[in-house]
């Protein structure tokens, strides 16, 4: 019996340096995670008309999620996202940045189709650029001082946000 527990450990232990080793490689790209890097500045709308600054997340941390309307990893995401923005909004801002959409009402129509009560921007090409996405959902997570924290590319839960939250 001891000899079954040593191979799940180990069994487990090397299926969590595969996905780590993948999940590194994926983000090799965006901005680096560091007490160094602030976040870009940006300028954008959200679908209610109003504009957000980079400079109205100063002071509270954030999260800003890239998705685009068609991508179907951040439709499995946006769940995670309601419960994540009901659970620690208080604390922690979630903002939401669409890319890659032909019309600001794709995206509209992607927000409440998933029900999102978060702040939703309208991305440019510009901003993607300047965030380095390459893929989507990719998401920063900000300190309190604008800075990023962390960063990751793929499917977000509730846990693995929480976790990354953690301490800010």
């Amino acid at each position: 019996m001891n000899f079954r527990w040593r191979r799940f450990a180990l069994e487990a232990l090397v299926f969590i340096v595969i996905v780590a080793g993948i999940q590194a490689w994926r983000a090799r790209d965006l901005l680096p995670a560091d007490e160094r890097t602030a976040i870009p500045a940006f300028e954008l709308t959200d679908l209610e008309g109003r504009t957000w600054r980079s400079t109205d997340l100063a002071g509270k941390p954030a999260v800003i999620y890239f998705f685009a309307p068609w991508c179907g990893v951040c439709a499995a995401s946006s769940p995670q996202l309601r419960w994540f923005h009901r659970w620690r909004g208080d604390d922690v801002q979630v903002i939401l940045v669409g890319l890659d959409y032909g019309s600001p009402s794709e995206v509209r129509d992607y927000a409440r189709k998933h029900s999102l009560t978060m702040p939703v921007l309208l991305g440019t090409p510009a901003t993607g650029a300047a965030f380095r996405i390459s893929g989507y959902p990719t998401y920063y997570v900000i300190d309190a001082q604008g800075r990023i924290a962390r960063r990751d590319v793929g499917l977000s839960t509730v846990a693995g946000l929480w976790i990354r939250t953690l301490g800010l």
